[in-house]
């Protein structure tokens, strides 16, 4: 259950900078709100990622990141490269027995293997900070760079289910994975992680 999580350690997650060869991930503030909006408002991400609307506009940035600073459910990152916000990592708390890899990144930054470093970070984070045996995460059938991100993760795939997508206003059939705290530390051990906390 959510509250056999440790609040603090919750807390202390929305303010913990990780850092890795290229990236560092922080908490999203207000001051954020213009770089994830311009960010976000692009069909080709809202198309898939489950929760995002299209047009993403600035009112939804504000939502974000307050719902961000007030919540107990997500520990989320904002991912900067050389100080500029390129995307959002997290994970998502509303079933603490199968916490939810999420990501998403700006289109111009597609294809240059950020995707994958920062999600490592926050799976090792994850796995170090939480009592989680596992992390699940998904990825539109029609979306196989996002697979590919999983699967250099170490995810396994385990189904098909389909999921609502807000922007596209219907369900769509989705790439289902899973990611045991056992298969990451075998991963870890041949040098998968790259994570350092600051």
């Amino acid at each position: 259950m959510l509250q056999d999580i440790p609040t603090p350690t919750l807390r202390e997650a929305r303010s913990c900078v990780l850092e890795t060869e290229r990236l560092t991930l922080r908490r999203p503030t207000l001051a954020d709100v213009k770089a994830i909006a311009n960010l976000a408002n692009d069909r080709r991400i809202a198309e898939n990622t489950r929760r995002l609307p299209h047009p993403y506009l600035q009112e939804h940035a504000v939502e974000f990141v307050r719902a961000m600073a007030d919540g107990q459910r997500e520990t989320v990152f904002l991912i900067e490269n050389n100080y500029t916000p390129i995307g959002v990592v997290g994970i998502d708390w509303r079933a603490p027995d199968a916490p939810e890899l999420g990501y998403w990144l700006g289109v111009e930054h597609w294809g240059q293997g950020f995707g994958t470093e920062a999600a490592r970070a926050v799976i090792d984070f994850t796995f170090e900070e939480f009592d989680a045996e596992q992390l699940i995460s998904g990825a539109r059938v029609a979306n196989p760079a996002s697979r590919n991100i999983l699967e250099k993760c170490g995810f396994q795939w385990s189904g098909v289910e389909l999921h609502r997508f807000e922007a596209l206003g219907s369900s769509t059939p989705v790439d289902c994975f899973r990611l045991s705290r056992g298969v990451w530390s075998s991963l870890k051990s041949w040098g998968n992680s790259t994570r350092r906390e600051r």
